[in-house]
């Protein structure tokens, strides 16, 4: 009877809900990291005042069990405090509690000593990093494991916003191992990152274009702010800095926004576009280092309310300065808008995990560097395409005295220039050397049948063509709308330009790509071998074009060469026949 009693007891008490709801802290070696899920139980103190000792003796305070995805309500002016006991467990090695959130406040773990005192250590920002128990880019707090005793223990967190921080567990062998991938990870992240400020650097100098020097700038300030979220820079940069190594989470953020709406506006040329728009984002830009400025001094309590007020306005702007850009046929602005894509929307999430509405996940900790290290080649890759473009555009500008325009072929002044020293060079070297006028003789036409886009079109396409049919020491020039010319480099014999000639024309009858089949260029060509020829440049170039102003509509001919009679000049100095008269 008794049996079946103690039977019933402990089935009731294994079925009941307290039994099965809780899941044993097992530190096992082999699985790690060992949450802390619903073992432990957390009290959030709203009024921040109560010591471990009194905490512990229960008074008033209304424990509930944790959970691995809670987001605790505990803000600034309260504290959470977590209890927990680790069971007896083999004590080969040596265990940590690990808060894998680089900026929450502080943290202390009390532990309780066979005296029956609470021990304290302390981690978080408002603790100098070289002043933890175990240096680390997160809090990192030494247990003491027991295989005989269990181990009793409180956290006592604060900090400025909600905690959704999973408590788990790590053991010194699986630190060292993880550290040394995250390193690597980290090792490379601000490498590109390095990268980027370095090339950007050099580019803003070399090319004199501010998009790269603010581009530098953000880089720069983006690079930090990962180091500050990850615990990069409280390890490294400033660990003796306890007041920095807390405020630099907001500000260097905030500094970040407002560099990155200046990169925004230099990067589509907004100065140029709308002086009223870009002043409105560099008004917004310093008022982010205002901002700043205040977040350093202000209270932590009032610090996440003033920075969730500035985050989301540069990225609106800077959204919506880009989306004006492309409206207005900025080819770059909807490319810069997809690279620039990835960071904001880690940003979101981000501000959703300070926030309180996520846990903290992969995406709430390392979306932001796989945001940036996404973001950085695609916004080098669109700087570098815009400073050709610029480059292209500066050469044709600084080449207008020069070049034409639309073809990109030298102009009539260069032209005559090139033939002149042809023609001395010629003479010098005792070769001979050809100078070539082609005109465009069915423009009209094309206009009539195809359209008067097509008859714009065609000296053009005759141009490429030409270009086509030179050679590289050669020279071929626009020298009005409807004619071109040609200097073709000796030694050069009259059979080679006599082949020439009609190879050009052959190539300019040929078919255009996108235009109609019948849509071709006849072309007349005249010219002349110098200086066999003639030695002037002006002369031999007014003997061309007079030669071509001969020829007859009707002729079919397409090649001429300077001293040859056209057609039309030989009738009419065709000699007459002599009368004969009888003789009586």
């Amino acid at each position: 009877m008794l049996l079946a009693i103690l039977a019933t007891g402990l089935f009731a008490a294994l079925a009941s809900p307290a039994a099965w709801s809780r899941t044993v802290l097992d530190l096992d070696v082999q699985r790690q990291p060992v949450a802390l899920e619903d073992w432990g139980d957390y009290w959030i103190d709203a009024s921040a005042k109560l010591t471990a000792l009194q905490v512990a003796a229960g008074a008033g305070v209304n424990w509930q069990p944790t959970d691995r995805n809670a987001i605790y309500k505990a803000t600034a002016g309260s504290v959470l405090w977590i209890r927990f006991t680790v069971p007896p467990a083999p004590d080969a090695e040596r265990w940590y509690v690990e808060l894998p959130y680089s900026s929450i406040n502080r943290a202390s773990l009390y532990t309780l000593d066979m005296s029956g005192q609470w021990n304290e250590q302390k981690a978080g920002d408002l603790v100098a990093v070289s002043k933890w128990p175990v240096p680390h880019r997160h809090p990192l707090l030494p247990i003491a494991v027991s295989a005989e005793t269990p181990s009793q223990y409180l956290l006592r967190l604060e900090n400025g916003h909600r905690f959704s921080a999973p408590l788990q567990f790590v053991s010194e062998g699986f630190l060292n191992h993880s550290e040394q991938r995250v390193s690597l990870i980290l090792g490379i992240f601000f490498g590109l990152a390095g990268l980027a400020v370095l090339v950007s650097a050099i580019s803003a100098i070399s090319l004199r274009d501010h998009a790269y020097g603010w581009y530098a700038l953000s880089v720069t300030l983006m690079a930090l702010t990962q180091a500050t979220l990850t615990g990069i820079a409280g390890l490294h940069l400033w660990p003796d800095a306890a007041w920095w190594n807390d405020v630099s989470t907001s500000v260097l953020p905030t500094l970040e926004l407002a560099s990155t709406l200046m990169f925004v506006s230099a990067a589509i040329s907004l100065p140029e576009r709308s002086l009223r728009l870009h002043r409105g984002l560099m008004a917004v830009a310093v008022l982010g280092v205002v901002m700043a400025v205040a977040l350093a001094l202000v209270p932590v309590e009032r610090r996440m309310g003033i920075f969730s007020l500035y985050v989301f306005l540069p990225q609106v702007l800077a959204v919506y300065a880009m989306a004006w850009a492309w409206k207005r046929g900025d080819r770059f602005a909807p490319w810069l808008m997809i690279g620039l894509s990835p960071i904001l929307i880690a940003g979101a999430w981000l501000m959703a995990r300070n926030a309180g509405l996520v846990p903290i996940s992969f995406m709430t900790m390392h979306g932001s560097q796989l945001g940036v290290a996404i973001e950085l080649p695609i916004v080098m890759v669109i700087l570098m395409l815009r400073s050709q473009h610029r480059r292209e555009n500066t050469r044709r500008i600084q080449g207008l005295d020069r070049v034409d325009p639309a073809t990109g072929l030298i102009n009539g002044h260069v032209f005559a220039e090139r033939l002149m020293r042809m023609i001395a060079r010629s003479e010098r070297l005792k070769h001979q050397s050809a100078v070539m006028i082609i005109d465009i003789v069915n423009t009209d036409q094309i206009q009539r049948d195809f359209g008067r886009k097509a008859a714009e079109d065609l000296p053009l396409r005759v141009a490429e063509r030409l270009l086509s049919t030179a050679r590289e020491i050669d020279s071929a020039a626009r020298l009005s709308e409807r004619r071109f010319g040609m200097l073709v480099d000796g030694p050069f014999s009259a059979e080679d330009a006599a082949t020439l000639g009609p190879r050009i024309v052959a190539r300019c009858l040929m078919p255009y790509k996108g235009m109609h089949v019948d849509c071709i260029a006849q072309v007349r060509i005249a010219y002349a071998l110098v200086p066999y020829q003639g030695s002037n440049a002006q002369g031999v170039l007014t003997a061309l074009e007079e030669k071509l102003a001969s020829v007859s509509i009707e002729d079919r001919k397409a090649v001429f060469m300077l001293g040859e009679t056209t057609p039309s000049k030989r009738r009419r100095q065709r000699p007459r026949p002599e009368r004969q008269t009888d003789t009586v």
